[in-house]
């Protein structure tokens, strides 16, 4: 049964602090950065992760990009990893972590993705990440479980799942979802959310100020937000493509990426 996305799915689920919270209990969020000059999208999904709560947000970054990225952060924390072992170390104590944002179109992302795996982190999989994996989107479904979520666009998915959208957009969500074993966040006007074991649900027509440049890496931080505080994975992908539609509605003309996170704050408003 497809279902239109409304709070009502998922605002139970929403992680509230307490008086008595502490960061550590609202999570450990990482964010992969590409290379020295592509570092903008995953400090976009770091900040959105932040808005959402998320109580420690880190970007882990090459060697050449962290410098470049320490002095545009604040809240945020920043680490330098020099290969996959040392992102591994890294992301270790962390509940969830988000790449492919500009992290590049090579194999070091591969290597990347497949160190990250081995820990217990749930991983938000996007842009590059997905790409990468054309023509072997196989090795890509190896390594996701239910507890992961890829963000496609309709040009990464079909990279992914070459032909499949012919059978229209949601049942090819479904089809993704159910092949990947993750769950599957299919981007455009009407926003698809499937998971592997068949629920789908449908964000009614968002606003069209989202079209533009970074507005999906926000959307991939909100959910890993949400996953690093605990939320399952369709439930997190649920608010997330929410959220960021709502903020985009209450920003309206002159959106860019940037303002999207900081509608946030009043969206929870709305919530709470």
């Amino acid at each position: 049964m497809v279902k239109t996305n409304d709070p009502a799915l998922w605002a139970d689920a929403l992680p509230w602090p307490g008086a008595e919270t502490h960061k550590h209990q609202r999570g450990r969020l990482g964010v992969v950065c590409g290379g020295p000059l592509r570092t903008g999208a995953a400090r976009l999904a770091a900040r959105a992760g932040l808005r959402a709560g998320a109580g420690l947000v880190r970007l882990l970054c090459p060697p050449d990009a962290a410098p470049i990225v320490a002095g545009t952060v604040e809240a945020i924390m920043v680490d330098a990893f020099d290969g996959p072992e040392a992102l591994a170390r890294l992301t270790e104590p962390m509940q969830a972590v988000v790449i492919g944002p500009a992290a590049g179109l090579e194999e070091g992302t591969v290597l990347n993705l497949r160190a990250i795996v081995a820990g217990e982190a749930a991983l938000v999989v996007d842009a590059d990440a997905l790409t990468i994996f054309a023509g072997r989107a196989a090795d890509l479904f190896g390594l996701l479980g239910e507890g992961d979520v890829m963000t496609p666009h309709e040009g990464e998915f079909d990279r992914l799942f070459p032909g499949v959208l012919a059978l229209g957009r949601v049942a090819a969500a479904v089809q993704a979802a159910e092949t990947s074993g993750a769950v599957v966040v299919l981007k455009g006007s009407r926003t698809i959310i499937a998971a592997p074991d068949g629920r789908v649900v449908v964000q009614p027509p968002a606003s069209p100020w989202l079209a533009t440049a970074g507005s999906g890496d926000v959307l991939a931080g909100l959910i890993g937000g949400w996953r690093a505080q605990g939320m399952t994975a369709f439930d997190a992908a649920c608010a997330a493509v929410w959220m960021h539609a709502e903020a985009a509605a209450r920003f309206g003309p002159g959106l860019i990426a940037e303002d999207l996170s900081e509608q946030i704050p009043a969206v929870l408003r709305s919530l709470r």
